[in-house]
């Protein structure tokens, strides 16, 4: 179906770069739109798991994950003010060990922009979009710089402020949750283990993991607050801010926080769904359609899952058709993936004696039962959407 079909798709994230590349390789001629002058070093860190590193391995890029990346050997739950660990899932005892992935943001993006690239798609930069048209026509979009263009089939993998969501939905007004999160990366110990670490604390909390082969440290904390901040990763804030937040926590943390000179902070809000996903030949993926909070490191690997998804079914179907089927085959499962990142955003902020009781019941899990927690989430990390391939 999509031999010689042009496909245009807005943003070059992972979504977009991974979507492209499927579809280059099924036959499309497709080109990228991105705003940004060039590949940038936004975002930081990334967890790639079980499910979105069978896409990359899919698309004929797992050795460059690999080599891109780190293996993430556990997850390590601690209690921010006493240091004491909570519980450890030990991903090396895993069926899945060595598919749980660390990895610098702006590296992941490298590989799938060149793989797309090598398999023939266009990559262009200064592209930002002003406008875009559905209707009986063929989508249309007008740019910065007055230029207007047509696409056979768009796709938007533009992000939260996505142009096509909001042709296809009206504009929503997001949700404030009273949380924002600052972002950095230190150069890292010498001893850093590759292991995900999350200190917990009442109202807050700190994840931290190293990346590049273990010469940074990526650290994103939160904090929850009822001062507004902007949805944004560009902002940046006084790390001062930050290091009263978690003033009482562990010596080690506070080690950490006392050398970043200028963290970034964007406040976290939640979107709905979208209701409508597909129409007049456009359609909408990652976070465009689907935005969550990063709280169960899912951002990233919902894209690669979506890009498969629609790829796949537009190399079986006419567009309308591939379209709602895709939707049709992604909405439970992501839907479930955002409401599970919301309960954790509240379990990980517990304070007074129901962060007692829940401590308490994770590390009995851990000394009697350390298997049960894993498998409580075998439904996120054995999905497979490539089909096995």
């Amino acid at each position: 179906m999509m031999n010689g079909r042009a496909v245009t798709v807005l943003g070059a994230g992972v979504a977009g770069l991974a979507l492209a590349r499927a579809l280059a390789l099924n036959g499309a001629k497709v080109t990228v739109l991105e705003q940004a002058p060039e590949i940038r070093e936004v975002g930081a860190g990334l967890q790639i798991t079980p499910n979105g590193a069978r896409v990359m391995g899919a698309l004929g890029l797992g050795a460059e994950l690999e080599a891109q990346s780190m293996g993430s050997e556990a997850v390590e739950l601690i209690d921010g003010e006493t240091g004491g660990q909570v519980l450890r899932l030990d991903l090396t005892r895993q069926r899945t060990a060595g598919m749980f992935r660390l990895v610098h943001r702006a590296d992941l993006i490298t590989v799938l922009a060149e793989a797309a690239r090598a398999a023939g798609v266009e990559i262009r930069f200064l592209q930002q979009i002003t406008e875009v048209t559905l209707g009986d026509h063929a989508p249309r979009l007008k740019t910065t710089q007055g230029a207007e263009i047509e696409a056979d089939i768009l796709i938007g993998a533009d992000g939260l402020h996505s142009k096509v969501r909001q042709t296809l939905n009206g504009t929503v007004a997001p949700f404030f949750t009273h949380q924002v999160a600052w972002r950095a990366t230190l150069p890292a110990e010498p001893d850093i283990r590759p292991v995900a670490q999350l200190f917990m604390g009442p109202g807050r909390h700190i994840v931290t993991y190293p990346l590049r082969g273990g010469r940074l440290r990526n650290i994103v904390a939160i904090e929850e607050r009822h001062k507004w901040a902007e949805e944004s990763w560009s902002l940046t804030d006084d790390p001062l801010a930050l290091r009263i937040a978690f003033e009482d926590f562990v010596p080690q943390v506070r080690r950490w926080l006392d050398q970043i000179e200028r963290p970034n902070l964007w406040g976290l809000f939640r979107h709905p769904v979208a209701k409508r996903w597909h129409g007049h030949g456009a359609a909408i993926l990652g976070d465009a359609a689907h935005p969550t909070l990063p709280f169960l490191a899912q951002g990233a690997n919902m894209a690669l899952e979506d890009a498969w998804v629609l790829a796949e079914a537009l190399s079986a179907a006419e567009p309308e058709a591939a379209f709602a089927a895709y939707q049709q085959r992604r909405q439970a499962r992501v839907s479930r993936i955002v409401e599970a990142a919301n309960a954790n955003a509240r379990n990980y902020h517990l304070s007074g004696i129901r962060r007692d009781i829940a401590h308490f019941g994770l590390k009995t899990l851990n000394r009697f039962a350390p298997g049960s927690v894993m498998d409580r989430f075998a439904w996120l990390y054995d999905h497979d959407v490539t089909g096995g391939r």
